[in-house]
């Protein structure tokens, strides 16, 4: 039976943490039975920070013109990949700022080059924002725009651009970003044309509960309709450096997070796999996490521009994240993007 909204909401309330968490947990060992926790190796390249988006929670952007904005050369590109395969890793998350100049010839030659060079690394790029951003520039229809960035090597998409995937939240925090029904059609059309997606919510950023489990619903509604989301990954806002952090007092506590990760695992019933953070709360929390619901914990992130860039400057290696995972109990499983290809040992 699943969460209700009415449930969600008073365990969000709640000041029962640990049974919030107990029931997370029984959950997550109902889904992954055999006391595994998976982590992956990859990279973020953020091949541009030019973005004409301007959201308010962002100290990684720079606008069309500033002499700190770049496009990465293909040659940079290749190197961090190579770094990336010498280390274990199987794929590559590229994101970048929505570039006005950018149209889908660029990534067509962007992605098809990296697949002729590196075949066997998984293409896990461009946000619902990015693809949106494409097709508007290209004149092209969403679909046509995510069919010629899969011939041209596209595998999957990640999350990134959710937010709070709610209109009023939108419009104070990212007003010129794409709306909730942008991003879900993005997603919905991916997994129509048979591409895995991920699905964040970025808490923390002055949302009420309310719109946090409204955030869940659209998910959920998502993920019953197409079954495409291969994970939930919830993340809080990091306020230094950004222009929405001198509105908001207070960033969101551990006990807050905790119970934010154990009630998604709660609602999203119909998702397998739920990802906890050591990024943004840290390793100790991390390890908590993994008794609320989380059954992942992403990866090592060889490199990270965005949140590192609103103060936040944890790094982890392979063997970090294997002994954190063991000293919380669990056995390390390598996973590959997709969460397939488990390599035990």
């Amino acid at each position: 039976m699943s969460l209700t909204a009415a449930q969600a909401l008073e365990m969000l309330r709640s000041d029962d943490l640990i049974g919030v968490g107990m029931e997370a947990d029984a959950l997550r060992k109902k889904l992954h039975p055999g006391n595994i926790v998976s982590y992956q190796i990859d990279r973020n390249i953020n091949y541009t920070n030019i973005c004409t988006e301007y959201c308010s929670f962002c100290a990684f952007y720079r606008p069309v013109g500033s002499p700190e904005g770049y496009v990465l050369p293909l040659e940079t590109i290749y190197q961090k990949i190579e770094e990336t395969i010498a280390l274990g890793g199987t794929g590559v998350l590229m994101q970048g700022g929505l570039h006005p100049d950018l149209n889908i010839d660029y990534y067509e030659n962007l992605l098809s080059s990296i697949k002729r060079r590196y075949p066997q690394v998984h293409l896990h790029c461009l946000s619902a924002p990015e693809v949106l951003n494409i097709a508007e520039i290209c004149g092209l229809t969403v679909r046509d725009t995510l069919m010629r960035l899969m011939d041209a090597g596209l595998d999957s998409i990640p999350g990134a651009g959710a937010e709070i995937l709610d209109d009023e939240v939108r419009q104070r925090i990212a007003r010129l970003k794409c709306s909730t029904e942008e991003w879900l059609s993005v997603h919905r059309e991916a997994h129509k044309l048979g591409m895995r997606t991920t699905a964040t919510m970025m808490f923390g950023c002055g949302e009420t509960f309310q719109h946090r489990i409204a955030h869940l619903e659209r998910i959920r509604r998502l993920q019953e309709e197409t079954g495409g989301f291969t994970a939930f990954i919830p993340w809080f806002f990091q306020r230094e450096n950004t222009s929405l952090g001198r509105f908001i007092k207070e960033e969101v506590t551990a006990v807050e997070y905790l119970k934010t990760l154990a009630v998604s695992r709660l609602y999203l019933d119909n998702m397998l796999n739920v990802q906890a953070s050591w990024l943004t709360p840290g390793h100790k929390v991390c390890q908590v996490a993994l008794r609320f619901g989380g059954n992942d914990v992403g990866s090592m992130l060889i490199e990270e521009n965005v949140v590192s860039a609103a103060g936040c400057g944890r790094t982890s290696s392979e063997e970090q994240l294997r002994r954190m995972i063991r000293d919380a109990g669990f056995r390390p499983v390598k996973r590959d993007t997709l969460y397939r290809n488990y390599f035990l040992n």
